[in-house]
């Protein structure tokens, strides 16, 4: 029996490099990347986009994932609005308005706000957390916050009362020394793995093992859970997806072709059923 709140994905769907090491290449009539997918996984990030979503490019997406009953997508929110303190209610305004459809769709998990490395928690930056959060009320938000300072009491305690999320980052050693955390602020969980090395590292057995631990802390409390790979060289973010829904819930997909290392044992080819 597969668990309902946790859902592994990866972020971003479009690389050009993917066709020949995710996609099948060359593609049938009528392919689209986010259709094959959700046939595999239960969630995709959407990329950080400087102009607002089309509601009719939503409204699309929205499609593509049906066949999956429990495929959910999270956003980035543009950083304009948090790194850029640009809180224009015209932009935002268009930004939500553009994700509205897969949030009424209920397709929408919820929505990422990424703050700067430097983005520590003083009283001015919480102000600022908090104007984001008013400005974006309609949304299930998540905060991704890379400053150490952010887990504090007092800092975790600002997303409890606001009603954030919070993101339990995996990022590469020469970016930041801050070790992987396990915390739960809200209803909604929230992991993203960089990568160790960056976009090229392939998260080895071991290393999932450790993060299925962390997982396994917060995950029974939210009512849903997300865990998003974004080493997206080569697909390497597909492989560890694919492996980490094997960990957390028991649903084993093959991974394509490509991607399969030698030794990989087959776990059949049965196509995702809908939930």
């Amino acid at each position: 029996m597969t668990s309902p709140t946790i859902r592994c994905g990866v972020a971003g769907w479009n690389f050009p490099q993917w066709d020949r090491f995710v996609y099948p290449h060359p593609s049938r009539a009528g392919f689209h990347p986010l259709e094959f997918l959700a046939g595999r996984l239960d969630t995709i990030e959407i990329p950080n986009i400087k102009t607002a979503i089309r509601p009719e490019l939503s409204r699309l997406w929205a499609t593509k994932v049906a066949h999956n009953g429990r495929f959910q997508f999270t956003a980035r929110v543009p950083m304009e609005f948090t790194a850029g303190r640009d809180l224009d209610s015209a932009k935002v305004k268009a930004w939500v308005d553009g994700v509205k459809p897969l949030l009424e769709a209920g397709r929408l998990g919820c929505a990422v706000l990424e703050f700067p490395e430097a983005f520590r928690f003083t009283r001015e930056n919480r102000e600022h957390l908090i104007r984001v959060r008013r400005a974006l009320h309609p949304l299930p938000l998540v905060a991704e916050l890379h400053h150490e300072s952010w887990t504090s009491c007092e800092g975790r305690g600002t997303l409890i009362d606001y009603h954030l999320g919070f993101c339990n980052l995996d990022q590469p050693e020469s970016v930041v020394a801050t070790p992987p955390t396990a915390f739960l602020t809200w209803k909604v969980g929230y992991v993203k793995l960089y990568g160790k090395t960056g976009d090229t590292h392939l998260y080895a057995p071991g290393e999932l093992a450790a993060w299925k631990q962390r997982i396994a802390r917060f995950s029974g409390f939210s009512e849903s859970t997300f865990v998003v790979f974004g080493n997206s060289h080569r697909g390497k973010s597909v492989v560890n997806a694919l492996q980490m829904q094997s960990l957390l819930i028991g649903l084993e997909q093959q991974a394509p072709v490509v991607l399969r290392p030698p030794t990989q044992p087959s776990h059949g080819h049965g196509s995702r059923r809908a939930a």
